[in-house]
């Protein structure tokens, strides 16, 4: 028996809402229990059933005031602890669409980076809403930007833009340049391109930028994709590179730039032009990257922070 949305919800509200038990819900709609299990599960996967456990307020808001103090940000977003990396990163991903939804407005201009953890942002379940936001990729795309991941995530800043657009409302503009070239002296030609110009003077004219941070890893997935070898990073792990910001600068622990081969390369946003931006939003979910997010938010460059209780009360220890 297929059931149209409005009865599904009608169920669904019943059931989390008013307490109505499963039994009475199979009595009431003729169907058998686990049917309706079945329509309860089905709409919680097509998003009429939103369910979150969040942290404790109290505690959370504790956490922001140190970091508002320590690191100088304005908001920091906490999220329970998971087990699971890929639910970590789904959870840490919906208590900031949660946040999106409520700042975004019509005219606003996204610049949107790359990774797995923005591009978890997008597939966050939510009702779409017409608005019109532009959502501007700040890097280049990939050859490879089409494949998967082993993560299962697309890392194209692209294809994220268009996802958000779906998601939040709005448009998605592409910046038609490659996201790595081989030398400097490359990129420099590049972003004297019109097309380039134009895409990156609409970025880094934007009210909020959504980034990711990256550590230095033989196994990221900027290795994984080919833009550096892992010799390339070894080397730079050598020279006191902690990690990434948006795939594009490479810092060391006291959030300075490094000096290494890997830098100036990467066709997108520099981390001069993000600290123009009002609200640069920085999201990270594992913590394997404690030291790559002190980092980065040593730079001065982040205003709101989406991670993880754990990881953030780790970060306050570090920072003494």
């Amino acid at each position: 028996m297929e059931f149209q949305p409005d009865q599904l919800t009608e169920i669904a509200a019943l059931y989390y809402l008013e307490n109505v038990t499963q039994e009475e819900l199979s009595q009431r709609f003729s169907l058998s229990r686990p049917t309706i299990s079945k329509l309860l599960k089905r709409a919680r996967e097509e998003g009429i059933v939103d369910i979150r456990v969040r942290a404790r307020p109290a505690a959370a808001a504790e956490l922001e005031q140190e970091f508002k103090r320590r690191f100088g940000i304005k908001r920091l977003l906490t999220a329970i602890d998971q087990r699971d990396p890929e639910a970590q990163r789904g959870g840490v991903a919906a208590l900031l669409a949660d946040y999106l939804e409520s700042v975004l407005a019509d005219d606003m201009i996204v610049a949107v980076g790359m990774g797995r953890n923005v591009a978890a942002i997008a597939e966050q379940v939510g009702m779409p809403v017409a608005r019109a936001i532009t959502f501007v990729s700040a890097i280049g795309g990939s050859a490879r930007a089409g494949e998967y991941t082993r993560a299962g995530e697309y890392m194209s800043s692209d294809h994220i833009c268009r996802r958000l657009a779906e998601r939040f409302g709005g448009r998605s503009e592409t910046l038609y340049a490659p996201a790595l070239v081989a030398d400097a002296e490359l990129r420099r030609a590049l972003m004297k391109n019109d097309i380039v110009q134009r895409t990156l003077h609409r970025a880094r004219r934007a009210d909020m930028a959504l980034i990711g941070i990256g550590d230095v890893s033989e196994d990221s997935n900027m290795v994984r994709m080919g833009w550096f070898s892992p010799q390339e990073v070894a080397e730079a792990k050598l020279a006191g590179t902690v990690g990434d910001m948006m795939g594009y600068d490479f810092i060391t622990l006291d959030g300075c730039p490094a000096d290494v081969a890997m830098q100036g390369r990467v066709i997108g946003l520099a981390l001069d032009e993000l600290r123009r931006i009002p609200n640069v939003v920085a999201i990270a979910s594992e913590s394997s990257k404690l030291v790559a997010i002190l980092a980065a938010l040593r730079t001065k460059t982040i205003t709101t922070l989406a991670t993880t209780e754990t990881i953030a009360k780790a970060l306050l220890g570090l920072e003494t």
